[in-house]
């Protein structure tokens, strides 16, 4: 049985991962094989484990809710260890992916002219890239969906993009009226309000819009406030949620009606405590 790999094996393999990742995202070329190699002769471990290895890092990074390497399948069955490295890199550098959001703030709404807002995905239309079981471990034990919560930039980004997508709609629609009313709420006139952006059918009914936004997959967890929920059930008829995901790559994006618990688990996180 081969040995569990120590700490510095980790970083290092860790480091060389998220090397290919910042060049996949930014369009640069590069050979993994010859980064194997290279990382082969700072480590004791051969080529086929480090490729393992980083197959391991693509499975921790969508259950993180991250983007990962495309040419690397998510494989299961790794250390605690290595999902403790992957958390350690991130912490270290939690802008890591800021200067691309940044950039985007701006241009976003322009480099993306259409977002497609598609149905939800099922097991039968969009097979699982990880076990669920596992996906939900990891979330459970990092707080997955708390970190992309507390990531504003990200999610100011992801709004944006929505509202352009709705004042986009309603011209194609020759509703001009209606696209110069939509309002970031969110933005406009703070929160508290149930959703982000009030926006309109074309024949004038309304549209509130709760939208949450991910670097990664589309099925990483997310949080979704009481509030949120007490206005998805009383204004059913005008309520959507709208999950953008794969927001550091080409954003996507689906939408969820009321009842939410016909689509997603709802779990408590929190709870009220007053003195007895």
């Amino acid at each position: 049985m081969a040995e569990d790999w120590t700490e510095f094996e980790i970083d290092a393999v860790v480091a060389d991962y998220f090397g290919m990742l910042a060049d996949e995202l930014a369009g640069r070329p590069f050979v993994k094989l010859a980064l194997y190699r290279s990382l082969a002769e700072k480590i004791p471990r051969n080529i086929k484990s480090i490729e393992r290895k980083h197959q391991n890092i693509s499975a921790i990074m969508i259950g993180f809710g991250q983007p990962w390497v495309t040419g690397l399948k998510p494989a299961k069955h790794y250390q605690n260890a290595l999902a403790d490295g992957v958390l350690r890199w991130l912490d270290q550098r939690p802008d890591w992916l800021e200067p691309r959001i940044q950039a985007d703030e701006g241009n976003s709404v322009r480099k993306v002219s259409s977002l497609l807002i598609g149905p939800p995905p099922t097991h039968q239309n969009e097979p699982p890239l990880i076990d669920p079981a596992l996906m939900a471990a990891i979330g459970k034990k990092y707080d997955v969906a708390e970190r992309d919560a507390r990531n504003r930039r990200l999610g100011k980004a992801g709004e944006e993009l929505v509202l352009h997508h709705e004042r986009q709609s309603l011209l194609q629609a020759g509703r001009d009226d209606l696209a110069d009313k939509v309002r970031w709420t969110a933005v406009q006139d703070g929160d508290g309000y149930g959703y982000d952006i009030a926006s309109f059918e074309p024949d004038g009914r309304e549209r509130l819009i709760e939208v949450k936004t991910t670097n990664g997959w589309e099925r990483t967890p997310f949080h979704i406030s009481r509030n949120e929920i007490t206005v998805a059930e009383t204004r059913t008829d005008d309520w959507h949620l709208v999950r953008v995901w794969n927001f550091a790559r080409q954003p996507r994006a689906f939408s969820l009606r009321p009842p939410l618990s016909a689509h997603v688990e709802l779990t408590p996180t929190s709870f009220l405590a007053a003195l007895r």
